[in-house]
């Protein structure tokens, strides 16, 4: 319950009742790859990140795959076991060689290539499928992409290295094992279910799968035995990252992910949170602040935290940051509302739940009057309410609020007091400065807009907040608190 940081492996369960009672929780650290043990929606709906080590096992899985892809082409495990029972069956155990062989490599991240890389060294053709790596990125470590269909038929070895997603369970299914070339050899060291199970064990008993390696299963340990026990199959108990180098480098690295986050020196391995992997570089956090300020700021003049929020990032300098940008938009918006704590992680999700629609466009091109590279701005569709700001140094700025301009660009940072009034009413300023000197509150900055149908904005830096802004309501128009 005051922890902070949870590191796990595969075996220990991350349930959304774990993250209800984890109150301090920010951070949970999978040392490995998958990620199935952690509930990843009930973490990001309470803003915790969940990161994992991509990397870290990789090599110990891509050489696991290769120790299958040997130990079916010449039968080896089966082979020791009969020597164990006391048999001699040299002419049983006939293998083939991979020299010329063909293998289709479905998911060509880092542990397909791995595998592709070791087993070219053995003679075989590789050719393989994935919808986010380029042919051209692919060719050069030597792997021919082609659409599934002309795959199935060309494949002595088949072997997948995607993540189980509902695009990718039953990849190898009834259907396509029926367009596979007779006796098909296959490999699953990633994830159970990326390969049915029933279809494999009906096309292991045709004879239209020679062949099968499981190191994952759909249910692990597998209650229903006929896989297991089949001849043809050679299974490991999910060893793919079982090697002291792989869990000690896991590990290390969740670890350091994690410190390294606590710092602020960057994000690596986010789940759930890919847009925040930027929002730790020491330019971002800047336009991140203000991004949250603007939405804070829209959200009490508009005086609502619904409708649909557009967000313009202005200037070639923030051409990509929207993906970063638009939480702390919603972060703000949502600020202080009925979401317990609304992070960068949850921001998105939450204003969704709350009917806030959050859209985001861009245009390299800033108002040449202005002066900034780069501007933020953030309206209320289908009302007058905008905010537009930029960064000065490392300072978060409003140039404009609702049409009004300010002369000189106002900071949004710390307790600060937001009012608009008539250009005629010269009582604000006395009656503001006797509260303050009530309160023995300082006044840090003052800001002024220009003037939009003779009334002004002005915003205020103080040293604290006012506990009463009664005396100055009759004096304004409208008057906001924020604390920044």
């Amino acid at each position: 319950q005051d922890c902070d940081g949870l590191i796990v492996r595969s075996a220990t369960k991350v349930t959304a009742d774990v993250l209800e009672a984890a109150e301090r929780l920010q951070v949970v650290g999978r040392a490995g790859t998958g990620v199935d043990n952690v509930d990843v929606e009930a973490a990001t709906r309470k803003g915790v990140l969940v990161m994992n080590t991509p990397t870290g096992n990789s090599l110990s899985a891509a050489e696991l795959t290769c120790g299958m892809i040997l130990c079916l082409a010449r039968q080896i495990p089966q082979a020791a076991a009969s020597m164990k029972e006391g048999k001699w069956d040299r002419k049983k155990y006939m293998g083939m060689e991979l020299n010329g062989k063909t293998l289709g490599v479905l998911g060509l991240g880092r542990i397909g290539r791995e595998v592709a890389t070791r087993m070219q060294a053995f003679g075989m053709k590789t050719i393989g499928y994935d919808p986010i790596i380029t042919p051209e990125a692919s060719a050069a470590f030597g792997v021919e992409q082609l659409p599934l269909e002309q795959i199935w038929p060309r494949c002595d070895f088949i072997t997948v290295h995607t993540p189980l997603l509902p695009s990718t369970t039953g990849l190898l299914n009834d259907s396509t094992f029926a367009k596979c070339r007779r006796g098909v050899q296959v490999v699953n060291c990633a994830r159970g279910g990326i390969v049915d199970e029933g279809a494999l064990l009906r096309a292991l008993q045709s004879g239209q799968c020679g062949g099968a390696a499981l190191d994952v299963f759909t249910q692990e340990p597998p209650k229903d035995r006929d896989l297991v026990n089949h001849p043809n199959v050679i299974c490991c108990p999910h060893l793919g990252a079982s090697t002291q180098e792989a869990q000690s480098r896991c590990g290390k690295e969740i670890a350091m992910q994690i410190v390294d986050m606590a710092m602020g020196k960057g994000l690596a391995g986010i789940v759930n949170g890919q847009a925040l992997s930027k929002a730790f570089a020491p330019q971002t956090k800047p336009w991140i602040a203000l991004a949250r300020a603007l939405g804070t700021v829209l959200h009490t003049v508009g005086k609502q935290a619904q409708g649909s929020v557009q967000v313009c990032t202005l200037g070639t300098p923030l051409q990509e940051a929207g993906s970063y940008l638009t939480p702390a938009v919603a972060a703000g918006m949502l600020a202080g509302g009925a979401q317990k704590e609304v992070t960068l992680v949850n921001a998105l999700l939450l204003a969704q739940e709350a009917g806030l629609k959050v859209t985001t466009t861009h245009s390299d091109v800033v108002p040449e009057s202005d002066g900034s590279t780069s501007l933020l701005q953030v309206a209320l569709q289908g009302t007058p309410h905008r905010a537009v700001g930029t960064v000065q140094g490392s300072t978060p700025v409003l140039r404009e609020i609702n049409g009004a301009t300010f002369k000189q660009p106002a900071p949004l940072a710390g307790p600060i007091l937001i009012y608009r009034a008539k250009v005629s009413e010269p009582s604000v300023l006395p009656v503001l400065a006797g509260l303050l000197g009530k309160a023995g509150i300082q006044l840090q900055s003052y800001h002024s807009s220009g003037t939009v149908a003779r009334e002004q904005w002005s915003i205020v830096g103080l040293s604290a907040p006012l506990s009463n802004l009664g005396e100055l309501k009759p004096c304004v128009t409208e008057v906001f608190q924020l604390h920044l």
